[in-house]
């Protein structure tokens, strides 16, 4: 049985070798163990018994903002909703934070947030200190192929 809890300071070395595969692919952006530490209560893990399967992390950019971040889920685990529970997960997290407006997503499978409620929307529309924070330390900077996605919190 997949149970979803909340990231420890412990959990990190598990995370980083989850998400290993798809850093190297571009398809994930790297980020360190002081950068995954720091953020650490942005995350959320889904665990099969003992075993990390999959995470993502909410983070906030401001009252009106958030963004999914790091969506992975164990390749031998995928078909399974567990993407999907760990989404629903951090839209009601954000809900319950107070976000007033919008999470956003960058994503090479915009369909499955789609399939979420999520609506495409033009990247411009990203607040630049985004692009700056992150999107420069991608591999595939500045010619990204992500595609952008906002979720309307409703209150």
């Amino acid at each position: 049985m997949i149970t979803l809890v909340k990231a420890t300071l412990a959990d990190i070395s598990a995370m980083q070798k989850l998400v290993e595969d798809e850093v190297q692919n571009g398809v994930i952006l790297n980020r360190n163990e002081d950068e995954v530490a720091t953020n650490i209560r942005s995350y959320v893990l889904a665990k099969d018994r003992e075993k990390l399967v999959g995470y993502t992390a909410l983070h906030i950019h401001s009252k009106r903002l958030a963004e999914i971040r790091s969506l992975i889920v164990h390749k031998d685990y995928r078909g399974e909703n567990i993407g999907k529970k760990m989404v629903e997960f951090t839209l009601q997290e954000a809900k319950t934070l107070g976000v007033e407006e919008d999470v956003l997503v960058l994503t090479y499978s915009p369909k499955f947030f789609e399939k979420l409620k999520f609506k495409e929307i033009d990247k411009e529309l990203i607040p630049e200190h985004k692009i700056w924070a992150d999107c420069i330390k991608c591999i595939h900077f500045p010619v990204c192929n992500e595609i952008a996605l906002i979720y309307k919190v409703q209150r």
